[in-house]
Order: C-alpha cells, then structure tokens, then sequence
C-alpha cells in the first residue's frame, strides 16, 4: 500500500504536485467536506483507478452554506475519513483551515444564468456561488486532470459544469452514478445526524420516486409533481421542500414528457431538521 500524505498547506501541496505534473503524470481530485461514506468511496475509487496521483480534499466550505446552524452541525469525522482514504489507496489528503483558503473575502459573483436560480439555488442563496468559489479556488491549487463529483448533487454537478466552460479551466469533470443504503435511502454525510426510525422514514422518498416511473404514461410533469409531494408529505416526519421535474440539461420545468430526451426529478425534503436531497431520471 502507497503511503498517503496529509497537506494541509497551498504552497506545500503545489510543490509536491509539481514534479509529477513535470514526468507527465496524471492528476485525479476528489473535492469533499469530509464526513465521508460510501458514496464518497465510489468516487475516489474511481480517481484511483483512472489517474496516477489521487487527491481527495477535505474542506467544510463556509462560503456554500446560507445557514450558519447547518455550518455547525456539518458532521466532521476526520480521523475516520483518513483512514478509509488510507485504505483506498489515495496519495495526498489535502486539509486546509479556513484561514489557508480565505486569507480574505472572497467576493468573486459569478453568474450561471438560470442555473442557480431554480431548485437549490431558489432556495439557498448563494450557495452554488460558494461552491463556485471553493472548487475554482481547489482546481487552480491542485490543477487536476480529472475531477470526481456524485450526481446526488445533480444541480452542483451542473453548476461546477459551466463554471470549468466559463473559466476555460482544462480538467475534464466526471459525474459519479447515486450510491444508496439497502433502504434505498441516497448515502449522505447529513444521514448522520438520523435517528433509525428517521431512516426508515427517509428512504421512503426513493420507493416514491422509483414508483413514479410508473406513473409517467398516466400523468404529465405537473400532475406527477403533485402526486409525489403529496405522498411523501404524508410520510411521518417527512416534508417536501421542492420536487421539480426537469430538463437535465438546462434545469428549467417541463410541462410536458415531450419537451425534452433528457428529464430528472431533483427534489429536497426536510426530514425534522435534516435536509436530504435525491434525484431520479425519467428519460
């Protein structure tokens, strides 16, 4: 097994990249805040297995979180992260303090048009411009090949999208399919802070997007929409903050199933004072 380092500084991280960028060796970035589970895992196998170096960073990122509360509860486990990571035969973990990354503000606004104004973006402002700030900061540091990122965030994967196109930055990004419990429920660092009973009650949200599929011949968007935040709102604990059915492409409502060859379903629900977020594809 290759040691693995831990990098918790700009400069240091450069510097030990910088000989293996010289040989021609491929970089591979896995961005994270931590609290790792398996759906992480899946993604840095994957960069493990496709690059010559492997980094997987680990930053909970201030800038993306509208709500100072859930800043604070972000689970943070890393000493169990280090040693999956360890496990997984990653090179470098890359754990920088907010100070080495935010030396000051940051006050770069970028615009995504309708991007980030829809689903996530209605309803966390400025989120997807935090997220925006952190992985173009991340991508200039480490100047990956390649970069990792689960498709549980759908809108996130987008967004990071067309901010490489904008930025002309030359690192290719790679979606990584949802990986779920045994219930069904989609793998998050907030499934943590669930109560069992809560887990029962969440995974529900899965069963009821896989039924929808079903439905797709009888209903159009609108009605099918409807249907499913009325069914999981009847779930104990369970309450529907947005589900919209989408093109994929560009994140705007549908209203009928032929308005595009590439349609999603992104929804958020609170489940007591967790916010859990899933997608599923209809086309």
């Amino acid at each position: 097994m290759r040691s693995m380092k831990i990098i918790d500084t700009i400069s240091e991280i450069k510097s030990q990249l910088q000989g293996y960028r010289k040989k021609g060796k491929t970089i591979g970035l896995v961005p994270t805040m931590g609290a790792l589970h398996d759906g992480h895992a899946a993604l840095v196998k994957k960069c493990v297995a496709e690059n010559d170096i492997s980094i997987v960073s680990i930053f909970v990122n201030p800038t993306q979180f509208n709500n100072k509360e859930d800043l604070r509860l972000y689970p943070r486990t890393p000493e169990k992260d280090y040693k999956l990571l360890q496990k997984l035969g990653v090179d470098y973990i890359f754990s920088p303090s907010v100070h080495e990354m935010y030396p000051e503000e940051d006050k770069r606004i970028f615009d995504f048009g309708q991007l980030d104004k829809v689903m996530e973006g209605e309803f966390r402002p400025g989120h997807f411009n935090g997220v925006a700030q952190i992985v173009s900061k991340l991508f200039k540091i480490i100047e990956p090949d390649n970069a990792y990122f689960g498709e549980k965030d759908f809108q996130q994967l987008a967004i990071v999208k067309e901010m490489v196109r904008q930025l002309l930055m030359p690192v290719k990004i790679i979606g990584i399919p949802i990986v779920r419990e045994n219930s069904g429920l989609a793998m998050s660092s907030r499934n943590q802070r669930l109560s069992e009973e809560q887990k029962i009650n969440a995974s529900e949200i899965y069963k009821i997007l896989l039924e929808s599929l079903s439905l797709k011949s009888e209903l159009n968007p609108k009605k099918l929409t409807d249907h499913i935040m009325e069914k999981i709102n009847r779930v104990p604990g369970l309450q529907v903050e947005y589900f919209q059915i989408v093109d994929g492409d560009n994140l705007q409502t549908i209203d009928s199933w032929n308005d595009s060859d590439y349609i999603v379903g992104c929804i958020a629900v609170f489940c007591g004072d967790v916010r859990l977020i899933d997608n599923i594809r209809y086309k």
